[in-house]
């Protein structure tokens, strides 16, 4: 395969099959030179695990197989565009490139509001529907600082 349409099929199909086994109606690959290097489909109710998104799950199988956190030579085929969650993950993963199915209207429009989310964290803290708050701030900064001193550290 190293046809982009191939490859969101295969995305496609493996959301349909999941649907057929009980997970929701996502799946995701991730290629590398025309080779799928990663693979994954919803298993959040599978797996009683809100965050096993298939992306996420694709990323991490990528990274196993290529043994690396950096997957800058990779692109992502998602059957649905990836919720905010799964767009922090293909950010710090280093993705270049996504393609993707079905967009945030057609995943609410079935029950999947990632809207939701994306119009909270353009929010101001305090006005989110989730309260977060300081606590034993300089007590972490030591960690941080323990983290800058490390001379041995792989940055990501």
């Amino acid at each position: 395969m190293d046809n982009h349409s191939d490859f969101m099929r295969m995305a496609i199909e493996m959301a349909d099959e999941n649907i057929r086994n009980g997970g929701g109606p996502f799946g995701a690959v991730v290629v590398k030179d025309g080779k799928v290097v990663g693979k994954g489909a919803n298993q959040v109710t599978n797996h009683n695990d809100p965050t096993a998104h298939a992306e996420v799950l694709a990323i991490r199988a990528a990274s196993r197989e290529l043994n690396t956190f950096n997957l800058s030579n990779c692109v992502l085929y998602t059957s649905c565009e990836p919720c905010p969650m799964c767009l922090g993950a293909i950010y710090w993963a280093r993705i270049p490139h996504v393609y993707y199915g079905n967009n945030r209207e057609d995943a609410a429009s079935i029950g999947f509001d990632d809207d939701f989310i994306y119009r909270e964290l353009s929010m101001p803290m305090a006005n989110r529907s989730i309260l977060m708050q300081p606590l034993l701030s300089e007590e972490a900064l030591n960690t941080f600082r323990a983290w800058s001193d490390k001379s041995d550290k792989i940055d990501y």
